[in-house]
């Protein structure tokens, strides 16, 4: 594929992830979460917003002196202090790119920012500017961008990018949009953009509030969009923002159908998540996606001798992909059938055949049914008490 069919990674765990309720990475958190970043092929880490604290300064500035194999990055308003904070956190960074953003729709100008469209605008020409003088890579946000007027939104992307911005960044704010009108804003602003700078490169960012930021990221690649913002676990402010692992396996998968790939080394993927587990405090759900304790568990037994037949029965990868240390895995419980039962007991030492076989699932199913907790203790009991199992290899 082309370079330009490359879709970047900006990954913002140690920005936007933060934003989570009671999450507070150190400095040390985040040079460890970051360096993993970088070694997993990510393309930009977002490391923080400088101007918040002293200690949120320092951590940016750590992380823009150790990280050198990817893009650093800084967030601020669209202010002169934040600016000028971000250069300065930046000043070591191999890679340096500040990020700036203001608000967009009507609602957040009128309730939070307060100011015109007409001062916005001038807000952006100057402060993009500034921040290009102090940084050869600028990325301009317009908040808010999937409820606010399009046509204001590819104003501010016009004058960002005449003003110095390459990265004209899309955010789903409040995630908000379903993935047709996230593609259509991607296509609409992105051929003004390109209109203005041929290499200009249109990013989505999106929130989970209605389960929906993964397709709306793959709406839009699809659309043109070329970067996508992404945190690991895809934790973030409130229902948290577009899973990191869940992107960049869809697009793995799929790459060959939208003709995209990325830079990421998929199996960094399993450990990244762990790390970001453990510092954030947030634990993961079982049944999230890719990363999730149930992931490649079966328990099912149609579904159990499917994968025991061939793993891609009911597995859409390999877990070996994401760098999964276990990888398919046989839980047994009431649903299993023989087959997942029988491979089950022989992983645990337990070599059934015929008679046996028959009397220690028999038993197993009897308990399970009983309410007992299934799993390998009470596949253990089955066997152990089961009639002719006594021959079984241990």
């Amino acid at each position: 594929m082309a370079e330009s069919d490359r879709v970047l990674i900006f990954d913002t765990t140690l920005r936007d992830g933060e934003q989570a309720a009671g999450v507070a990475f150190s400095a040390r958190d985040k040079l460890e979460i970051a360096a993993a970043l970088a070694a997993a092929g990510v393309d930009v880490v977002e490391a923080g917003f400088p101007v918040s604290s002293r200690g949120e300064f320092e951590a940016v500035r750590g992380v823009a002196r150790e990280v050198r194999d990817a893009g650093v990055c800084a967030l601020a308003r669209a202010v002169p202090k934040d600016v000028e904070a971000a250069g300065e956190a930046l000043r070591d960074a191999a890679a340096p790119r500040i990020h700036v953003f203001v608000n967009a729709s009507d609602m957040q100008l009128a309730h939070q920012l307060r100011r015109s469209r007409r001062e916005v605008t001038g807000m952006v020409h100057a402060m993009v500017a500034r921040a290009r003088d102090l940084v050869a890579d600028v990325e301009f946000s317009p908040m808010d961008a999937t409820r606010a007027d399009r046509e204001f939104v590819a104003e501010l992307a016009e004058v960002a990018l005449r003003a110095g911005a390459r990265t004209i960044n899309l955010p789903d704010t409040v995630g908000f949009a379903l993935p047709e009108q996230v593609g259509r804003l991607v296509a609409e602003v992105g051929a003004r953009a390109r209109g203005v700078a041929a290499d200009a490169v249109v990013s989505f960012h999106g929130q989970d509030d209605l389960g929906l930021a993964t397709a709306n990221s793959l709406a839009a690649v699809a659309a043109g969009a070329r970067q996508l913002e992404v945190a690991v676990n895809g934790i973030g402010e409130r229902a948290g923002n577009t899973a990191f692992e869940e992107v960049v396996m869809a697009l793995r998968v799929h790459g060959a159908t939208l003709g995209v790939r990325t830079g990421v080394e998929t199996r960094a993927i399993h450990g990244l998540s762990r790390l970001v587990a453990e510092r954030s405090g947030i634990a993961l759900a079982p049944n999230k996606a890719v990363v999730g304790g149930n992931a490649f568990r079966h328990a099912s037994g149609i579904h159990q001798d499917g994968v025991l037949k061939h793993r891609a029965t009911f597995e859409c990868f390999d877990p070996a992909e994401i760098g999964h240390p276990e990888g398919t895995q046989i839980v047994v419980g009431k649903l299993s059938g023989r087959a997942g039962f029988a491979a089950r007991a022989e992983a645990l030492g337990y070599r059934l055949e015929g008679r046996a076989l028959v009397l220690a699932f028999a038993r197993f199913q009897a308990l399970a049914a009983e309410g007992a907790a299934a799993g390998d203790a009470v596949l253990r009991v089955a066997c152990e008490g089961a009639t002719g199992c006594a021959e079984a290899i241990r």
